[in-house]
């Protein structure tokens, strides 16, 4: 209790030392004026803030925010940690060398936050909504509504939020252009039925269409078996449900932060009589694929990157 208290107020007298450093919440993080000489007001989650057109010093909560300010352009100052890796995914690793980490989208580092003096802090309501605040006191702070399959809407606003809307456009039509062509290439197998499943420390879920796979997989056109077409994030299921994972075509991949355990969980799965009767591993139509690009990367990159996983899988004889 007495090392918590310490530490609360310690947190504090460094919030303190961000406000009085700045001035104002007026998001003058940055030691140069005119970095903030201009202002809009955003309108997000949390309401409605006055960021600076030409923010320098940026700190990203979230794993896909990330992603979406590296393919704007912008290198965070401070960003969480990526869900797996030491400490970015490996397909982020030499794009955020310099960038400091601020905590985990569940549990962010404040002090870590105030002691970048950052301009513009970017975050999410379904993730850090008891610390806005908190947020608010050290920078100007936008938050997106929530995750799982809003990574198009949430991309959206980040390029607003930096003043890079054009860009993100550009960005996206580009995505919206390579999943038309893909689904052209795909002709009649864009009819399959895609299963989605993930593997974690004990348990195992089979993804539904409000998910970042589900997303895209559903924009390029591909059918779902029917227990799976619905506007919902994941069932955790037992195995007494691995018939309920038959598919045409069926992605698999496991979160495994280093202990082995999510591992050892997808043997154990994808070893039971009942995995090996699916007529889609029979076939040879069972996949894994990495659990960063289809799932908790979340962002622009790992959604290009889950399109080369696609045309890999569907249309290799085409490439």
């Amino acid at each position: 209790m007495f090392a918590n208290k310490l530490r609360w107020i310690a947190a504090t007298l460094v919030l303190l030392l961000a406000l009085t450093a700045c001035g104002s919440n007026t998001g003058t993080g940055s030691s140069d004026p005119k970095d903030s000489s201009s202002t809009f007001v955003v309108e997000h989650a949390m309401g409605k803030t006055e960021v600076p057109e030409n923010p320098q010093r940026v700190v990203i909560l979230t794993n896909e925010g990330t992603e979406a300010l590296l393919a704007l352009g912008i290198k965070p100052v401070g960003a969480v940690k990526s869900w797996l890796g030491d400490p970015w995914y490996d397909y982020l690793a030499d794009r955020m060398k310099g960038v400091e980490v601020v905590g985990t989208e569940s549990d962010i580092n404040l002090e870590a936050i105030a002691a970048l003096e950052p301009d513009l802090i970017i975050g999410n309501k379904l993730r850090q909504e008891k610390w806005y605040d908190h947020l608010s006191q050290i920078a100007p702070t936008v938050f997106s509504e929530t995750l799982r399959g809003d990574w198009k809407i949430n991309f959206e606003l980040y390029a607003k939020a930096v003043n890079r809307e054009e860009k993100g456009q550009e960005l996206m039509e580009a995505f919206d252009r390579r999943i038309k062509e893909i689904r052209n290439q795909l002709g009649d197998q864009v009819n399959q039925e895609i299963s989605v499943v993930r593997f974690m420390p004990g348990n195992a879920r089979i993804y539904y269409k409000d998910s970042f796979s589900g997303v895209i997989l559903d924009q390029i056109g591909f059918k779902r078996p029917p227990s799976h077409d619905k506007q919902e994030f994941a069932d955790e299921v037992t195995k007494e449900r691995i018939p309920d994972m038959e598919g045409d075509v069926l992605f698999y991949f496991t979160y495994e932060t280093g202990d082995g355990e999510a591992v050892k969980t997808e043997k154990e799965w994808t070893g039971d009589p009942l995995w090996k009767k699916l007529k889609v591993v029979k076939s040879g139509n069972a996949h894994k694929v990495s659990d960063a690009i289809w799932n908790t990367g979340g962002g622009i990159l790992a959604a290009n990157r889950m399109l080369d996983d696609i045309e890999k899988f569907f249309l290799k004889d085409k490439h």
